[in-house]
Formats: structure tokens, sequence, C-alpha cells
């Protein structure tokens, strides 16, 4: 899944596309380095991002969603909590919905999901984007994601999503600590044993400052983003939501092929 950011904020390309013309030449480059599905975001959820109008949220996804859908068939995502801006990114040619909030921001998002008919992937958060990363604590992180991520799969089946368009994703790096991030990386397994295929958004995160402190700019953070794209690969992940496609796509081909 190549990341498609039409923000202004983003922590790792805030602005670099936020103009239509230039997300489309992005996307365009991602199809180009293999990307399998492109997901359009318009609202940062980095560390301490502030909310934005539905409103403006749509006038930055609708019109790159339009124009993508015009010229190419890949698979598009719209990355959104708002059961709004979801419905007119389905309605534009999107596919699924990637929510951070696994479909719990608005009371009836479970059932316009159900409604749209559209895949959809349910993930951990603890608190919100603009506090998460305040205190984040858990007992048992990796216990306690997948049973948050087991009973928001149930809920989802329960008001009417059919079980193979549910996907679930741990939430790396949203209200978790580098420790808490490391323990379910480790643990990845136990998330895909669910049941459900898991996608993994762990590309540039700022918990890889733990382990190379000089890595402030998240373009230099190519190499642990491999690194943990081939270890959510070799655990069963079934979607990979990355920043550099061409660097993953021959990561895992390799890897592939040292497998046989």
């Amino acid at each position: 899944m190549g990341i498609v950011n039409v923000t202004p904020d983003s922590f790792s390309d805030g602005g670099r596309f936020a103009a239509c013309d230039a997300a489309i030449v992005h996307a365009r480059r991602l199809i180009a380095e293999g990307a399998d599905i492109l997901d359009i975001g318009g609202e940062s959820t980095r560390p301490g991002a502030a909310s934005v109008s539905e409103a403006e949220e749509l006038a930055r996804v609708i019109p790159a969603i339009e124009a993508i859908r015009a010229e190419s068939p890949i698979p598009l995502s719209i990355d959104t909590m708002k059961r709004s801006v979801a419905r007119a990114a389905v309605a534009a040619g999107a596919g699924m919905w990637n929510d951070v909030t696994a479909l719990r921001f608005s009371s009836d998002s479970l059932a316009v999901a159900a409604e749209l008919g559209c895949s959809v992937v349910l993930m951990h958060m603890q608190g919100e984007p603009a506090t998460m990363q305040a205190d984040p604590r858990y007992g048992d992180v990796v216990a306690e994601v997948a049973a948050f991520l087991a009973a928001r799969a149930a809920a989802a089946e329960v008001a009417g999503m059919a079980r193979d368009r549910i996907w679930l994703d741990p939430g790396i790096g949203f209200g978790k600590t580098a420790a808490h991030n490391l323990a379910l990386l480790r643990n990845l397994d136990r998330i895909v044993a669910l049941g459900y295929p898991v996608a993994l958004g762990a590309s540039r995160k700022g918990f890889i400052l733990a382990l190379d402190g000089a890595a402030k700019d998240p373009g230099d953070r190519l190499g642990a983003s491999l690194a943990v794209a081939l270890a959510g690969a070799r655990a069963g992940v079934a979607m990979l939501r990355v920043h550099d496609v061409r660097e993953t796509v021959q990561a895992l081909a390799l890897q592939a092929a040292i497998d046989g």
C-alpha cells in the first residue's frame, strides 16, 4: 500500500503532495514502483496533529481520488475517521476505508461501512492523535491490542460486514512507546492468528529513533522501515503500508527468492 498524503502536515511528507497535481504525480510514481493499492489521506494523524474540518478534508481527497481513478484502475483506500468523507471517497472510486479509530469516531460508522460494502481497516489507537503519545500505558500491550482488534472485528461482522472485507492493524506508533511498538512487532503472529488479514504501517515512524537517534529526519529511516516490512511479511502480514514502495518491493522479492 503506497501512501499519498494530501496534507500540509503529515509527519514524513507533509506539504510535498498537498496540491492535487503533485499528488497525482506521486501516485503515478508509486504505481510504477509496484504499489498494489494507494491510501489517500487528507488529515494528518501524526502525534500532536490537530483535526481538520469535514469540508477541508473532502476538498483535499476527493479531487485526488477522482483524478487517480480517471487514469488508473489501481485499488484505492481512503484514510479517514469521518463517515461522510468515507462515503464520498467510495462514491469517487475508493474501495477501502482505512480508519485509525477502528470505526469508533461516529456512533454509526459501523453501519455506514456495512452499507457502503467496502473493505475496512480497523486500527488500534490508544487515545487520539493530539494526545496519544503523552503517556501511553498498558499492562500487556500485545494481549490488549489483540483483544481490542478481535472485539472491533466482531462488532463489524455483527453490523453486517463480510468477514473477508475486514482487515486489522495493530497501530504502530499510535498511543504506544518504542517498547510497546517493538513488542507488537515481535508478536505480529498473534495478531495474524486472529484470522483476519493484517495491515502493518510502520514506515519511517518515530519509534525508529529509539534505535537510531540520528534518524531525526523521517527520510533517514529507510533501512529500519525495510527491516520492519520483512519482519511483517515473515509473520504473515498481508499488507504493508509504506512510503518507499520500490525499495520495499525489492526487499520482499529478495526475501522470497532466498526462501525459495
